[in-house]
């Protein structure tokens, strides 16, 4: 396997889907990559904080399921020639039904956490896919040959800055010292199209450095915009922008 194949597996690594041959290869790889290494303990970072966001406490009911079950299990015949390992008769069988419910409630349970296993897998790979794609659109715009910058001082002495690619048609929002919105706000992003704010996405409330891809083609818009508005942003602007910027010309 490649060098480049194996930097590819950050993901599957992260989420033990990798088969034996390729692990042991994989961490192999680890050792000299210190790249891989951060991205292998981000994503297991963020595959442990879905995993706690979807965790549920098991029902009480569970366990007085289980005590229930063990009187009317049935003992299970010893087959011929086998030795008895205490000398009451009733005991190995309460023994025996006591780990046979159990065990069918630990595999009804495991089933559950197998289910919720493979759902926190998905959506880790969901996010690390999209994560990856988002990284992938930044680059081409930031490198693009006809991208442009436009910078200015905003609001509480933060900066900002935007780089257009009219040939990739998209435009990244950069922007350093900014202060945290209000409580149950965000900064929202905005489109300027002739007067016209079209939503173009959402900053992280907790940081005050970002990088934005604007969500949305350009097309002919000639500036960008920002508001506060509430968590989870507004179809159009529901406050004064706190900045508002035009994008560059060729």
């Amino acid at each position: 396997m490649s060098t480049a194949e194996l930097h590819t597996l950050t993901g599957a690594y992260a989420l033990h889907a990798l088969p034996e041959s390729e692990r042991q290869a994989f961490e192999r790889h680890l050792e000299d990559c210190e790249a891989c290494t951060q991205e292998v303990v981000e994503l297991s970072a963020t595959a442990a904080r879905l995993g706690l966001a979807v965790a549920e406490t098991p029902p009480r009911e569970l366990r007085e399921r289980v005590l229930q079950e063990i009187t009317t299990v049935r003992q299970e015949t010893p087959a011929p020639g086998r030795r008895e390992r205490t000398g009451g008769g009733g005991r190995t069988g309460r023994w025996y039904a006591f780990g046979l419910a159990a065990s069918i409630a630990a595999a009804a349970s495991f089933g559950g956490v197998a289910a919720w296993q493979n759902q926190v897998a998905q959506d880790a790979r969901q996010e690390a896919n999209q994560a990856q794609r988002q990284n992938e659109q930044l680059a081409q715009v930031l490198s693009a040959p006809d991208a442009k910058t436009a910078s200015s001082e905003l609001t509480g002495g933060a900066h900002g800055a935007v780089v257009v690619s009219q040939s990739q048609n998209r435009a990244v929002f950069l922007a350093s010292g900014m202060e945290r919105p209000p409580g149950g706000k965000v900064y929202q992003l905005w489109f300027n199209d002739d007067g016209t704010m079209r939503p173009a996405g959402l900053m992280d409330p907790k940081a005050s450095d970002d990088t934005v891809l604007l969500d949305g083609p350009v097309d002919r818009a000639s500036g960008m915009g920002i508001t506060v508005e509430p968590a989870g942003g507004s179809a159009e602007p529901t406050s004064s922008p706190v900045a508002l910027m035009d994008f560059p010309t060729s």
